[in-house]
């Protein structure tokens, strides 16, 4: 018995194991219960320091550095009471992942004991090498010195494990010289954007908001499962996250038997200890189901605050993995682990909200007034996307996603809006001045007459939209599913807050009588400019391609050319203008990313060049040599039934090692030359020759996993 043969018999006689019996769970008892959220700090801060601190949280005002003292001797008797021995700064540098150096509370009492310590320096300030991460540039191997600084806007939590705890402290991440290394850095400068330029907008109406304008956002996590033991057996999945060969199985999700389809009870079992992780996490899970794919799965929370929702969401994914293993599975959060299946997005559902009050800005308004606000940032954001369309792509741009992108489950690489038929006709009306009625009834002069009520479903569902209107909100559909959310809404804060710059600037110029026409003529000037980027209909299509050449509208493919849009004068100018990213820091994430893009695809090439030459030549060989004695064997004792055919299949399976081995001659010179495209296109022939390999040798002989047993044998 072969090692893909033992595998799956291990599985087959695998008992299911339940961790925990859930269901005497009490959600409302223990949600929360491992993060040093308000209520919490309100039972172990003083009064005034509570207040202090609640101030800089709910208005974004500066920390008073006289409070940090008792704010961390609070946090760590916390700690201490859930178990924790040490603490860490988690923080979220460029690799796309979290980072953390654990630090003990023990300090020695000179008496030959320990005691336990927390200082409001340690609290607020951490001292990690930052020449180790990746920079761009910035820092050089000589220059290590970096510093994380407490975001107290994210609350602090817990994180168990089977023999202790650590208290985690998100922090930002900066150069000793005060650059960005993070990406929490800029999206909390570019949230201080979005808030104030909101704010000017809806002084220019009469609204005074008391508190701050803040995006939310609601990030659906997508991803797979596939028993431990198959993944193990599975190289090209341990080291590149996917499958760099495999035939697609007869069955895959050609049935749609899947989606939403009943959830196996080890899957289930899974997801209610990661539900209840989350929950205790103080993290909103809402909905989990089956996607498209076999083995596919999707977990969506409610909507936050969004620097707290990006923080939650790479929370999300390392709580999914970890959960995965105690269940003998594993996590895949790849854009694409399987061909031929669909792959994992992260749908990036962003808005704008009214702090404290709730009031989210992208509601459709039941009065004239509040419809004129709406429509406002509803032609900001199209003016938005339209005119920066091109680093709205760059932040979704890498190798994992570029497997993805177009495909039958995820949006083109031209970024395009969706409004639905009732929206795109109240925008043709204004266009117009209003002329005609709509199709819901009632006139179209913006902030004179009535704007037809809206119902949060006045739009259909675009699947194929990568920007997509949804009733109250905007769902950037192409941002990938093992990529941080902070990029895509870094983007969109500030390209939206340039937007709404504009508007409020040329609003706070006009004297109130003329308040109505003016901004009915900026309104109408905004749409016939920039109405090019509004599409509701199929963007998977050929024909869409042909109308966005037309229209102008950018296709950048691949990452690489995706990227160099924020090189562009343009992008410089835009992030320095509004303070978010220099052009030092602008420059370093490029590099970086691009960087990052070359060696994923030099670690593929380099794995399937060692997989095709280690196992799949010689399991070939050893099939061509079974069939060429049993064609021997049968004309010694005069058979030649079958023996023509057999020599055939000899003949397909010799094609198809000399075309592997020239393959291999040919990546191991573009590989020392480090040809990218050359070596992302001989990783593609390889596949298809070990894919039509799969078909032709024995199943007893075949070494790995295959797809039919990867998606289905869990």
């Amino acid at each position: 018995m072969n090692l893909r043969k033992h595998v799956i018999s291990n599985i087959a006689n695998k008992k299911l194991e339940v961790r925990k019996d859930g269901r005497d769970c009490d959600i409302t008892a223990i949600y929360g219960q491992d993060v040093f959220n308000l209520k919490t700090m309100k039972d172990y801060l003083p009064k005034p320091v509570y207040r202090k601190l609640m101030h800089t949280i709910r208005n974004g005002a500066t920390l008073d550095p006289t409070i940090a003292d008792d704010v961390s001797n609070a946090m760590k008797r916390w700690a201490l009471s859930k178990g924790a021995s040490h603490y860490t700064h988690w923080f979220q540098p460029l690799t796309g992942s979290t980072a953390e150096k654990h630090d003990s509370f023990i300090e020695p009492d000179l008496e030959g004991g320990v005691m336990m310590d927390f200082s409001g320096k340690s609290l607020v300030k951490g001292e990690p090498d930052a020449s180790s991460f990746p920079s761009g540039g910035i820092r050089a191997t000589f220059e290590a010195r970096g510093y994380t600084a407490w975001d107290p806007t994210s609350p602090a939590f817990i994180k168990h494990s089977a023999s202790g705890a650590v208290l985690c402290i998100p922090t930002a991440f900066c150069s000793y010289t005060g650059e960005a290394l993070d990406k929490k850095t800029p999206l909390l400068r570019s949230m201080q954007v979005i808030s104030a330029q909101t704010k000017r907008l809806l002084a220019c109406f009469g609204e005074k908001v008391d508190g701050k304008v803040v995006a939310t956002l609601g990030p659906e996590q997508e991803y797979f499962l596939i028993d431990k033991e198959l993944y193990l057996a599975r190289p090209d999945l341990i080291q590149t996250g996917r499958t760099l060969f495999g035939s697609v199985s007869a069955k895959h999700q050609q049935m749609e038997d899947h989606y939403f389809g009943a959830v196996k009870e080890r899957i289930l079992n899974f997801m209610n200890e990661a539900d209840q992780t989350l929950w205790k996490l103080g993290i909103p899970a809402k909905t989990r189901h089956n996607e498209v794919a076999p083995a596919q799965f999707e977990l969506a929370p409610i909507f936050e605050e969004l620097n707290l929702a990006v923080d939650h969401n790479m929370i999300v994914m390392e709580v999914l993995r970890v959960v995965a293993s105690h269940h003998g599975l594993v996590c895949l959060t790849h854009e694409k682990p399987f061909a031929g299946v669909n792959g994992s997005g992260k749908h990036n559902n962003w808005s704008l909200m009214v702090s404290p009050d709730g009031k989210n800005l992208l509601e459709p308004g039941k009065n004239p007034h509040e419809n004129a606000i709406f429509l406002t940032l509803l032609c900001a954001i199209i003016r938005a996307v339209d005119r920066h369309a091109d680093i709205l792509r760059a932040t979704v741009a890498h190798a994992g996603n570029d497997h993805r992108l177009g495909a039958n489950e995820a949006p083109p690489a031209i970024i395009s809006i969706f409004l639905g038929e009732q929206l795109t006709d109240v925008i043709g009306q204004i266009e117009k001045g209003g002329s005609r009625s709509s199709k819901s009834g009632g006139t179209m002069h913006v902030g004179v007459d009535t704007l037809p009520i809206l119902p949060k479903d006045a739009t259909d569902r675009n699947r194929t939209s990568p920007f997509a209107f949804t009733g109250n909100k905007f769902e950037f559909r192409a941002v990938g599913s093992n990529q941080s959310c902070a990029g895509p809404n870094i983007a969109l804060n500030t390209i939206v807050g340039e937007s709404i710059d504009e508007i409020a600037t040329e609003l706070e110029k006009v004297p109130a009588a003329k308040f109505n026409n003016s901004l009915q003529a900026i309104l109408q000037d905004i749409i016939k400019t920039h109405k090019r980027v509004i599409f509701n209909g199929d963007n998977y299509t050929a024909e869409w391609a042909k109308e966005a050449a037309k229209r102008g509208l950018p296709n950048f493919k691949k990452t690489p050319e995706a990227l160099d849009s924020l090189l562009s004068k343009k992008a410089e100018h835009l992030f320095a203008k509004y303070k978010v990213l220099s052009k030092t820091e602008l420059h370093s994430r490029h590099e970086v990313y691009i960087e990052e893009y070359k060696k994923t695809i030099i670690l593929e090439g380099t794995l399937a060049l060692n997989m095709v030459k280690t196992i799949f030549i010689p399991v070939a060989i050893r099939q061509q040599s079974i069939i060429a004695d049993n064609v021997i064997k049968l004309k010694a004792i005069g058979v030649s039934a079958g023996s023509e055919e057999q020599k055939k299949k000899a003949v397909i399976i010799g094609s198809l090692i000399s075309r592997l081995c020239g393959s291999g001659e040919k990546m191991e010179k573009f590989l020392e030359a480090y040809r990218t495209d050359a070596i992302l296109k001989e990783t593609e022939n390889m596949r298809e020759a070990v894919d039509k390999l799969e078909q032709e040798v024995d199943d007893d002989l075949w070494p790995l996993p295959k797809y039919g047993e990867m998606l289905f044998i869990y």
